[in-house]
Formats: structure tokens, C-alpha cells, sequence
């Protein structure tokens, strides 16, 4: 976990599709000016966040920052507020650190997971927050970049990494891992209900020369599942790059430890909006909020205690979704569900 440095002016995704025609998560492009950029459901993310970052001296949490459209219209729709914003992907942090410059030091950009939260606080000396937002899953930055190998649609290095200085890579899972585990992962992860086909195709293949790209995975799932499974539901290797990527980057994990630091990092009217993007994360999400927005008094009791009310007030209906209009503007909105909260009351002694 390290601060960034900036330049001189500033101190510092059924499972969805993972690729460049149907990815999953941010929706800015790195080829793509600033103006052009589509962040996911912006202005219902401002809406939810503006009544707890109004007040001078409020500081806003984008726990993902990406290349830093989210955190631009925070920092320019509240003017007074101060930004911490956290990304995994040093890549990512390099390109918003110049786009955020022009703030100067309302914004502080923080190479850490996000579960790494309350730890990137402390250290900053900020014991409570007003907002902060979420916005899930893999960018456009690191599905656009070929490289990268997250991406089905083009044939790249197997990678899947969000932070290329750690970590294992996809095709060391692929090449590796137990068939038991890879079954696992697929089933779990992506929902694949061919996995244990798909998994005894790759160990085959596996013996007689390792994977290294994409292609060669995809040609394969192509292979071995029915004609069936072929026709319907997009691209049929979807699920399983969803799951590799999942596992290389502990993305469940680090969803499930870094919603409950959130909402513990909330000051009393503070506000949390979450983007996710395929179910898995969704889920955990759900069950955070649910959790903080219910009552933990024993059954029975004529009046419940302060110590047990609820600590948050859920702010959407279920899970928004984003508009005809944004989707047609923006297809890599489809796939994208909001949940909001409100911090309404601090923890019992």
C-alpha cells in the first residue's frame, strides 16, 4: 500500500461478459479523451452521494478509481470536498494522476486493494468519512489494453492480473492448479455448469504444452461444450475468463472484507453508493447492507434498545439499473446494479 506521486500541481460484471465488446465493470476507455469517457450510472451516483458531501470539509472515498471519471465529477460537482482515491492497477493510477492534477491537493491517489480501506485511512489520519463509492469489476483500461489478457475477444497473454507487480497469473492457475480446484473455480465463480468438461480439456492439453494465450483457451471452450451451450448467451468462454479473473485478482474476497470497512468508515449521515456487476458481487453487497439495515435485538422485545437498532438505511429499492437511454449511450452499462446506504447511526458499545 503506497501513496502515489503525482504530478507537481497534485499531491498526489447470469456471470457478464469480460470482454471488449461486453465487459464487465468501469466504463472508461484508455484510448479515449477525458471528454469522452462514460462513467457507470454517474449522475445516480452523484444524487445518492451529494447530501453527505455538501458540507465543507467532506471527504469521499472512490474506492476504484480506474482512470478517474468517478472521482472527477466528485471532485467537481463538490467543491469543497477532499478525495481519497484507491486502485490496484499502478497503470490506472499513473493516467488519473494527471487527469485529477488540476485539483491539486483535494485529491489523494493510494496504491492499495480496496479491502485495504481502513488501514489507507489510519494512514492518511482520517478517522471517519462522508461517502464512498464503488464502482466493481474489471476496467475498460485493462479489457482495452491487449495485453492485459482479460479480454476473450482478442487473442492476448493470459495474464488477468488488475496489479501486474503481484500475484499469480491466469495461465499459471490454468497451467497449475488442481483439476479439482479449476472445476471449483468455474463453478463457483462463473456459474459454468460444463466446468468439469472444460477443466478435463485443459489438463489434457495442459501436458502437452502449457497455456499462454487467450485464443487458444477460447478455441478450446469452443471445442468441448455441446452445440447447445454454443447458441445462446453470448460468447461461451464469458464464464470461465470471469472465473480466472476472479480468482487471480481474490476479487470475492476483497468485495466481501471491503463493503463492512466502508460502512465502519462512515461518519453518522454518511452515504456509501456501490456499483456491481455480475451477481457474485452483487450478492455480498446486498448481504452487507441488509445486515447494517436491520435490528439485532433478541425476538420478544417490547421496545428495541439503541444497541440494537440499525446502523443503516438502505437509500435504493433492491438494485437500480441503469437507464435505456445510458445503455444505449454506453453498452457496458448493462449489466451494472446500484445499491446505496446511509450511515444512520454509530456502533453500540
Amino acid at each position: 500500500m503506497s501513496a502515489v506521486p503525482a504530478p507537481q500541481s497534485e499531491p498526489h460484471g447470469a456471470p457478464e461478459d469480460p470482454a471488449t465488446t461486453e465487459p464487465t465493470g468501469s466504463s472508461e476507455s484508455a484510448e479515449a479523451t477525458p471528454a469522452k469517457h462514460v462513467p457507470v450510472m454517474l449522475r445516480r451516483c452523484l444524487d445518492l452521494l451529494a447530501p453527505a458531501l455538501a458540507a465543507p470539509g467532506a471527504v469521499v472515498v472512490d474506492a476504484t478509481l480506474g482512470l478517474g471519471g468517478h472521482s472527477e465529477a466528485l471532485l467537481t460537482t463538490f467543491p469543497s470536498a477532499r478525495l481519497v482515491a484507491i486502485d490496484r492497477d499502478p497503470a490506472a493510477l499513473k493516467l488519473s494522476a494527471e487527469r485529477l492534477a488540476p485539483f491539486g491537493d483535494r485529491a489523494t491517489l493510494v496504491h492499495a486493494v480496496y479491502d485495504e480501506l481502513a488501514d489507507v485511512l489510519a494512514r492518511l489520519g482520517i478517522p471517519k468519512v462522508q461517502g464512498v463509492l464503488f464502482d466493481l469489476g474489471v476496467s475498460s483500461m485493462q479489457l482495452d489494453e491487449a495485453d492485459r489478457g482479460f479480454a476473450y475477444a482478442q487473442d492476448a497473454p493470459l495474464d488477468m492480473r488488475m496489479d501486474q507487480t503481484t500475484g499469480i497469473s491466469a495461465a499459471e492457475v490454468l497451467n497449475t492448479y488442481p483439476p479439482g480446484d479449476l472445476v471449483r473455480i468455474l463453478r463457483t465463480y462463473g456459474e459454468e455448469k460444463y466446468a468439469r468438461k472444460i477443466v478435463d480439456a485443459v489438463v489434457k492439453q495442459r501436458v502437452k504444452e502449457p497455456f499462454t494465450n487467450s485464443a487458444r483457451l477460447v478455441d478450446l471452450i469452443r471445442e468441448v461444450l455441446p452445440q447447445a451451450a454454443k447458441r445462446t448467451g453470448g460468447n461461451p468462454a464469458k464464464r470461465t475468463f470471469q472465473a480466472l479473473r476472479i480468482e487471480v485478482n481474490a476479487e470475492l474476497a476483497a468485495v466481501e472484507g471491503a463493503i463492512p470497512a466502508a460502512i465502519g468508515a462512515l461518519a453518522v449521515g454518511g452515504r456509501i453508493a456501490v456499483l456491481s456487476y455480475q451477481s457474485l458481487e452483487d450478492r455480498i453487497v446486498k448481504q452487507a447492507f441488509a445486515a447494517g439495515a436491520a435490528n439485532t435485538a433478541p425476538p420478544g422485545l417490547p421496545v428495541v434498545p439503541e444497541q440494537y437498532q440499525p446502523r443503516l438505511k438502505l437509500l435504493t429499492r433492491g438494485a437500480e439499473l441503469p437507464t435505456e437511454e445510458e445503455i444505449a449511450e454506453n453498452k457496458r452499462a448493462t449489466p451494472a446494479r446500484l445499491r446505496g446506504a446511509e450511515r444512520i447511526r454509530e456502533e453500540a458499545l
